[in-house]
């Protein structure tokens, strides 16, 4: 397989200790499958989650500045988090398709801008251009026994005309990976729905509501772990679960690509886990 190189946007999330373990395993795993990620050169905050609702014109800049530095590197960007994700989108999509969107970026930011690379999220790199095929080669530890449901959350697939890599009500290509790595993945109704987002840090008991639901939803077609594709879904459920021996684990895809992969020092991101995933790991005689 030839390899495939991309200008990589961590975030601010993966840079930080907030998700640094998705952050780790990214890395670790596209590695192994043959993706070069690159990082892209002094990029910024993509402004999420609140620049492009205050001042649209000012989150086009800031975003836009991150898309010219992929141009000057001469690579598509690849990004992990689906919030910076869409916000590169957005801003390349308005740009694109509104001559006066993108004549205003470009004075704001006083960089040359083409639009001539695309954005991509890690999924969609692994699943499409990487194949399945490709990475059933590279399991040694299938995931069998471990009973999970994907949650894609409400911003990786949607809105559909602007990221478009999955269907936005039903998506399937985190199913299909997760059943690739050998793990039984049950079917719910909760893979798109909200978690309450930045909302746990001003309407906290929205926040823990909407994850109780979320946990109960998955609980009844009977997982035993959730996987997860956003930092901040991720620490909803994983910090908003009332703590108890029975509380429901979140992993990140990434996560357990390392782990049926066979990759050292996966027992390092099990630790930055609020809910530890050792026992259903455990259980499953996966560690």
């Amino acid at each position: 397989m030839d390899t495939l190189k991309y200008a990589y946007y961590p975030g601010c999330s993966l840079e930080s200790q907030l998700a640094k373990e998705f952050d780790l395993s990214t890395l670790a795993v596209s590695k192994v499958l043959g993706i070069e990620l690159e990082e892209l050169h002094d990029w910024n905050c993509c402004g999420a989650s609140s620049g492009h609702s205050t001042n649209m014109a000012l989150n086009h800049a800031i975003v836009g500045r991150n898309l010219a530095l992929g141009e000057e590197q001469g690579l598509d960007i690849a990004a992990a988090c689906p919030a910076c994700y869409l916000r590169l989108k957005h801003t390349r999509h308005s740009a694109l398709e509104d001559q006066d969107v993108k004549s205003n970026m470009i004075d704001a930011i006083d960089m040359p801008y083409e639009g001539r690379y695309d954005v991509k999220h890690i999924l969609d790199i692994i699943v499409n251009d990487v194949g399945l095929d490709a990475i059933k080669e590279k399991v040694v530890k299938p995931l069998t026994g471990l009973q999970v449901v994907s949650y894609y959350g409400c911003v990786l697939v949607r809105p559909p005309d602007i990221v478009g890599f999955d269907d936005p009500e039903n998506p399937q290509s985190m199913d299909i990976l997760l059943s690739a790595l050998g793990a039984d993945v049950r079917d719910w109704s909760g893979k798109v729905e909200c978690c309450g987002a930045s909302l746990a840090l001003t309407k906290r008991n929205i926040v823990i509501d909407l994850v109780e639901d979320l946990v109960t939803m998955a609980r009844d077609v009977g997982a035993d772990a959730m996987v997860a594709a956003c930092p901040l879904c991720d620490m909803n459920v994983d910090g908003r679960q009332k703590l108890s021996s029975d509380a429901m684990p979140v992993f990140y895809f990434t996560e357990l690509m390392g782990l049926a992969i066979g990759l050292s020092g996966t027992n390092k991101w099990w630790g930055k886990h609020i809910i530890s995933p050792k026992r259903v790991l455990k259980s499953h005689n996966l560690i």
